[in-house]
């Protein structure tokens, strides 16, 4: 059960809005899509989904194009809301669920279960246009889980939602994954995606800037990071051979560094300067590594 896509790109005029998207998913893999709003992460989820056809390339699962046909196996969150307003939550839960072929009895079960797993089991009654944008939000992902799909397509989840919710939401698509969905999904946080995902893409201008596993793409970059809290003033080790940025930080400093020696070098210059509070040597974050690949901060 892979979803697999290979060189797909897709055009509006003379905009190309992806250019050359190859990537495999796994099943039971959980893979992360980032890039700045119009990279082109949504226009590749409505390709996979049969939403749009690529001008160029195939988009496979299970070795077939999606079709309506396979709706009951694909769960999908869409980035803007996809619930009827003047809707009763329950009455809607239940109805999408009937789309993808889930009996109304089997429906209205779980989707009380999950309403009372998201903490909003008084809202049942209550139309959607009542609610706030995060419950909302909460809604909307019931319904693209409840009939139990093997494909999960989540463009931006964690959207509007406070951290105490989008911890709530983790749990629930981390327990999904753990009963073997294929979930992909897109987000402007790049510690989700970090937290999360067994392998990512990163995309800018609608090609892939980076892709892989998240352990290969920090490796490959070929950095490290040294996080040093003490008193004293630390600019005078930036020029420490090895170093290849200084940041100055409230407790101390952060140094990015090219290898290990570099590392003892600073260990070493550091104590004579004073006493060390705190000093540890730290993986590149998602962050860091696209701000050097696209040359701009991720927005």
């Amino acid at each position: 059960m892979t979803l697999s896509i290979e060189h797909a790109t897709k055009k509006f005029g003379d905009f190309t809005a992806v250019d050359d998207l190859s990537l495999t998913v796994e099943q039971g893999q959980m893979h992360g899509f980032l890039g700045a709003n119009g990279a082109g992460k949504t226009t590749s989820f409505r390709m996979i989904l049969g939403l749009l056809n690529p001008n160029a390339g195939v988009i496979t699962w299970k070795g077939q194009p999606i079709t309506y046909a396979a709706s009951p196996e694909i769960g999908y969150l869409p980035e803007e809301r996809g619930l009827y307003p003047k809707m009763k939550v329950l009455d809607q839960l239940v109805y999408l669920a009937q789309l993808r072929k889930m009996p109304a009895s089997k429906a209205k079960q779980e989707a009380l279960v999950w309403l009372e797993r998201f903490q909003v089991p008084h809202y049942a009654a209550k139309k959607v246009e009542e609610l706030s944008k995060g419950n909302q939000q909460k809604i909307q992902l019931i319904a693209s889980l409840l009939h139990n799909p093997s494909l999960l397509i989540l463009d931006e989840p964690f959207s509007g939602l406070d951290p105490v919710n989008v911890e709530m939401l983790k749990s629930a698509i981390l327990d999904f994954q753990k009963q073997g969905a294929t979930i992909v999904f897109s987000s402007h946080r790049m510690d989700h995606v970090e937290e999360l995902c067994d392998n990512m893409t990163i995309m800018d201008q609608g090609k892939v800037v980076l892709g892989g596993s998240i352990r290969e793409v920090k490796r490959s970059f070929g950095k490290q990071n040294v996080r040093i809290k003490m008193d004293e003033d630390l600019t005078s080790l930036k020029d420490t051979a090895g170093v290849v940025q200084f940041t100055k930080t409230h407790d101390g400093a952060l140094f990015q560094i090219t290898d290990e020696e570099t590392a003892d070098r600073l260990l070493n210059e550091s104590m004579k300067l004073g006493k060390l509070r705190h000093f540890a040597i730290e993986e590149p974050s998602l962050e860091e590594i696209f701000i050097s690949k696209v040359g701009k901060a991720y927005a």
